[in-house]
């Protein structure tokens, strides 16, 4: 279990975060909305490691916990595989094991065909991929993704949704995913948690029981509206276009 007690964070004489609580069990997924600003990455990066919180703790109980960037950061020298195994590189394992790891995720992730391409000569989607493989390469039980599908359009997204969905059932995975978009965290999400503007707090919490085949387009704006209904929630999301308006 990822278990966040107490997390508060200040940058400079800013606090950006107060008092979050969070957790997430095996094989769970849990998503984190609310507007531009209120703490959602930051919160991530302390879940992963990479901040350092001002207050409270984090106790990662997964074997690996992994994180997966809005942008897929490839390093644009290497081929495919190569940036599918640098985690494993780092860990030391020999270059013949990990390039076998690597081409049995990409025909799992639909990139047999593409092993000696370089980045750029991927699309946003497939580097996306890549990036989903790379942190599967060193068997994460838990991903941490910050906003991973939000660059690619939405036949793209749709279609990584779906194959990140078919992952975290397939190994029994969890996921703490940051998101913008309410109905994207209604498809991914067995939990929604909405945090508040900064300071962010976590002001609601929407169980997800529907069953993620049956999450339709009709059911996703259905459960999106009743959502913004929530006077907690209308308000964060209102918060946020009176922001972009202004």
């Amino acid at each position: 279990m990822l278990s966040l007690e107490g997390i508060g964070h200040v940058f400079g004489m800013e606090r950006v975060i107060d008092r979050v609580s969070l957790r997430v069990a095996p094989g769970e997924s849990v998503c984190l909305v609310g507007p531009s600003g209120c703490g959602k990455t930051t919160l991530l990066r302390i879940a992963a490691g990479l901040v350092e919180p001002t207050e409270g703790r984090v106790n990662d109980g997964f074997r690996r916990s992994a994180m997966v960037f809005q942008e897929g950061r490839l390093l644009p020298w290497r081929r495919l595989l190569d940036n599918i195994a640098l985690g494993l590189k780092a860990m030391g394992v020999p270059r013949r094991e990990r390039l076998v790891r690597a081409r049995a995720l990409a025909a799992e992730l639909g990139l047999a065909d593409r092993h000696d391409h370089f980045p750029h000569e991927l699309s946003g989607g497939m580097q996306q991929r890549v990036a989903l493989a790379r942190a599967l390469a060193v068997e994460a039980d838990c991903l941490l993704l910050d906003e991973p599908f939000s660059a690619l359009d939405v036949g793209m997204r749709s279609e990584a949704q779906a194959l990140l969905l078919d992952l975290l059932a397939r190994r029994g995975i969890a996921a703490l995913m940051v998101t913008h978009d309410l109905t994207e965290a209604l498809r991914l999400g067995h939990r929604v948690v909405v945090l508040s503007p900064a300071p962010g707090r976590i002001v609601h919490e929407e169980r997800v029981t529907r069953p993620f085949a049956e999450r339709d387009t009709a059911f996703l704006f259905e459960a999106a509206g009743a959502l913004l209904r929530h006077p907690a929630v209308a308000e964060s999301f209102l918060f946020q276009s009176r922001e972009v308006t202004a």
